[in-house]
């Protein structure tokens, strides 16, 4: 603007530079009010879609050991609901990692932020179109953490995203307090079975061992 003869330089605005993340996630919250229904305890928390709203988010809330017990963390492409019966996760399984109640909090927050990390970072290659979610499930008698995959039946794109998982988890940097490896075994189960069965009929039907033996699909049942 020019102003008694004198040009006024107006700086142009200092956007920061936005990294796109190749798709958008919503990040979903189950509460611990057990007196209400399932669907009315899970909130939308926010869909983001760069790398710097994704840091946003998950440095302003909490981690996942310090929810309360029963409460749940769900990761998932944006238009996929954190729940069986939807059809995306209708013919879908998960890769479980149970955290043993005597492992620290450090130990379920790694393993969370490694394989979120992982995921909206698009770390699965080809196989990213199978994985739809991943959930953090804070129990009394044990907490899990699982990657939910769209297919039970693809053994080989599941058998690649679990050995993914497996590298990013015994490479996380830990404190030296931290019994490694972070955890014992990686078990692919069909949301099918999980409905209909208690926790500890169900067969997996792939596993992948922390420790390296060759990974061997579970026997059938």
């Amino acid at each position: 603007s020019k102003e008694n003869g004198h040009s006024e330089q107006i700086p142009p605005a200092i956007i920061p530079k936005r990294h796109k993340l190749r798709q958008s996630w919503t990040y979903w919250y189950l509460n611990d009010n057990r007196m209400m229904n399932w669907e009315d305890r899970l909130k939308k928390i926010c869909t983001f879609n760069t790398v710097e709203d994704f840091w946003a988010l998950y440095n302003n809330i909490k981690t996942p050991s310090q929810l309360n017990v029963t409460c749940d963390y769900n990761v998932f492409k944006d238009g996929i609901d954190p729940m069986w019966e939807v059809p995306e996760n209708a013919h879908g399984g998960r890769w479980l990692i149970n955290i043993d109640k005597g492992r620290t909090n450090e130990v379920m927050d790694t393993i969370w932020l490694e394989i979120l990390i992982a995921i909206v970072g698009e770390q699965f290659g080809e196989d990213m179109d199978q994985i739809c979610g991943l959930v953090a499930n804070v129990r009394a008698k044990g907490s899990k953490i699982s990657v939910w995959t769209r297919d039970h039946s693809n053994e080989a794109a599941n058998m690649r995203i679990g050995n993914i998982i497996k590298q990013k988890l015994v490479t996380a940097p830990v404190s030296d307090k931290v019994n490694k490896p972070i955890f014992d075994v990686l078990r692919y189960e069909d949301h099918d079975s999980c409905q209909h069965k208690t926790s500890s009929s169900i067969k997996a039907k792939l596993s992948i061992t922390a420790v390296d033996m060759a990974p061997t699909p579970a026997p059938a049942p």
